[in-house]
């Protein structure tokens, strides 16, 4: 097969298999947090702490898998995240209490991790030269299919009810997905370097070396050492806390105003669309115009429509300003995914990068959906608070990100 139609089937490989874990992560518990609070009787915090169990398998497994796909191979690091979100969709079919809930939360995250980084380090394998085009376009689909399934989530659930529902996510997320891993492979090179790296041929070490020395990539001791991924370890906690809350706090403030569910899922749709979408429109913009620029203005942009939202009345006006969290949100997934490549390069990407996830696993959840749901328990729904401090969150991290740059290589 051709070298292009390779490449390009990776590509699609890989969005077809990010498709339904996106949907799952940044859709699912927002349709069903109003769900699941009547029917297992909780409130505001239990719901959001969905979103942190979810967010703690992330931190826990990114930097994991980003190792093991070095050892194994990304096709099967997909495959298996496929697998592990359909058994997420048939436990939480049977769920029977918030607990349940947890479970599911924990076991999505853990299976995104198996298929976003793999993903993630595929597809700009193919793509050194484009890396902030493609790693956008598998970062947008992540975020954009929450945008398509949100709205038939609600439908699927009032149509088939929650258990028929949840099964018959679980049977489209494993044959669509598989379907997408099976497309998804590495480079013939890049397969024979990680063959070489555990036991392969002579002519295997010395692509190997090639690559290594085509790459200028630094160890994950040495990234450590770095002041450029700490202040992206911070921008990960603080812009992730303040952009993964939408995905709890758009249909809960759209229900507060008084919409319909129907009406209030649409801000979350709005929420998600540009969470899609601005994903691959910022990596192009990245290529063209630098990443932290492009990133430190989407924060910016995410500040401003926090600060706005609690005096906003208006469904399309509360619609507007999620998008552009939701815009940050997938700016912050995108292009970051470059820059680490860029700062430290791609022989050692997907652990770099896992390490990164863990700002966003195990801190953003507590100081996002966690925090403000518990404050909104216990001042009665007052939003202000909520979205004034998400909204510093973004700002800080705006000026973080103009920190982080290549560090001096010996």
């Amino acid at each position: 097969m051709p070298k292009n139609k390779q490449a390009l089937l990776a590509v699609l490989g890989s969005c077809i298999a990010i498709f339904w874990p996106g949907a799952l992560t940044f859709g699912f518990p927002g349709v069903m947090a109003p769900i699941w609070q009547e029917m297992f009787h909780v409130g505001n915090a239990a719901t959001g702490l969905t979103i942190f169990f979810m967010l703690a398998a992330v931190g826990a497994f990114m930097f994991l898998v980003g190792r093991w796909q070095e050892r194994y191979g990304i096709r099967r690091m997909i495959a298996l995240g496929v697998i592990l979100t359909g058994c997420s969709s048939v436990i939480v079919s049977q769920a029977s209490s918030i607990y349940t809930v947890y479970a599911w939360a924990f076991l999505n995250g853990m299976a995104s991790s198996f298929v976003y980084i793999p993903a993630l380090t595929l597809v700009q394998q193919w793509y050194p030269h484009k890396k902030g085009l493609v790693a956008g376009t598998v970062s947008m689909v992540f975020g954009l299919s929450a945008a398509i399934l949100s709205p038939l989530f609600a439908k699927m659930l009032a149509a088939l009810g929650y258990e028929a529902m949840n099964l018959t996510v679980a049977l489209l997320t494993l044959s669509i997905g598989l379907l997408g891993a099976y497309f998804a492979r590495a480079p013939v090179d890049w397969e024979d370097a990680a063959s070489a790296r555990h036991g392969g041929s002579a002519t295997d070490a010395r692509s190997t070396a090639q690559i290594i020395t085509a790459a200028k990539s630094l160890t994950v001791k040495e990234s450590l050492h770095t002041k450029s991924f700490w202040l992206l370890w911070i921008t990960w906690t603080l812009a992730g806390a303040a952009g993964v809350s939408m995905t709890i706090l758009a249909t809960s403030y759209g229900l507060f105003l008084g919409f319909s569910l129907p009406s209030a899922i649409l801000i979350l749709t709005a929420f998600n669309l540009t969470n899609g979408t601005g994903r691959l429109i910022s990596g192009i913009l990245s290529d063209n115009f630098g990443r932290n620029q492009v990133m430190s203005l989407a924060f910016l942009a995410a500040g401003v429509a926090y600060f706005v939202l609690p005096w906003t009345r208006g469904l399309w006006a509360c619609a507007l300003l999620a998008a552009a969290v939701g815009f940050s949100f997938g700016t912050l997934f995108s292009v970051s995914a470059p820059l680490v490549a860029d700062c430290f390069g791609l022989q050692h990407f997907g652990a770099i990068f896992g390490l990164t996830f863990a700002a966003y696993g195990f801190v953003a959840g507590p100081l996002g959906p966690t925090l403000s749901g518990y404050l909104l328990d216990v001042t009665g729904n007052n939003f202000f608070l909520v979205f004034m401090y998400l909204g510093i969150f973004c700002l800080l991290a705006g000026l973080c990100i103009r920190w982080v740059v290549p560090p001096q290589r010996a």
